[in-house]
């Protein structure tokens, strides 16, 4: 089973959001990190005990995973950082609004990101390497190896869906493959290894 999750807030309230991703590197805020333990309860409640965890290189997605491996019973597993989490690099778009976004680019190509992740034009996603990255997780592992934790970001996670087949349709009937701010997607993996997509965008 591969438990998906994104990072918690890293804005304030009140505050402008905006595209961050590879290149900018925020800690979570306070609400971030209310998330991040609640998630670290949900998942100690439904009685997931973490045998691999999986962290993009950056401090948001680090400070959700140290949070959520607090709440574990006995030994937690100790993160390692995954490349492939990694936040998106979003080019011109870095560190800037949606309607800045869409003035640049238009409406349409926003949404075909959201919808089929399409990157927009000069967005750095490497999105075969990713999707490839993915592949070789799920094959690699085994049924008895238990639940896997990856923290990423929402530019990333998508890929997971995009990587299998039968992945890949499930997402088609997802109104977004965006997950929200402390929200996370569930994968289960048969003894066969056929995928499954159980959950996607759920909040404690």
């Amino acid at each position: 089973m591969f438990i998906i999750v994104r990072h918690g807030n890293t804005f304030e309230a009140g505050e402008t959001p905006r595209r961050i991703g590879a290149r900018t590197d925020l800690p979570l805020t306070a609400k971030g990190a209310s998330q991040a333990e609640a998630l670290g309860a949900h998942f100690a409640a439904l009685g997931l005990h973490f045998r691999r965890a999986f962290v993009s290189p950056l401090a948001r997605t680090r400070q959700t995973a140290a949070a959520i491996l607090s709440c574990q019973d006995g030994a937690p597993a100790l993160p390692r950082s995954a490349e492939f989490l990694r936040e998106i690099d979003h080019g011109p778009d870095e560190d800037t609004t949606d309607e800045a976004i869409r003035a640049r680019i238009g409406g349409d190509a926003l949404a075909a990101w959201d919808r089929d992740a399409i990157a927009p034009p000069d967005w750095q996603v490497e999105a075969e390497t990713r999707k490839a990255a993915w592949r070789v997780l799920f094959a690699q592992s085994r049924h008895e190896d238990g639940p896997t934790l990856l923290v990423t970001s929402n530019g990333a996670a998508r890929f997971a869906l995009l990587a299998d087949p039968a992945l890949a349709e499930a997402a088609r009937a997802l109104p977004s493959m965006k997950l929200p701010t402390g929200g996370y997607g569930v994968i289960s993996c048969s003894e066969r290894g056929t995928l499954e997509l159980r959950e996607w965008g759920t909040r404690p």
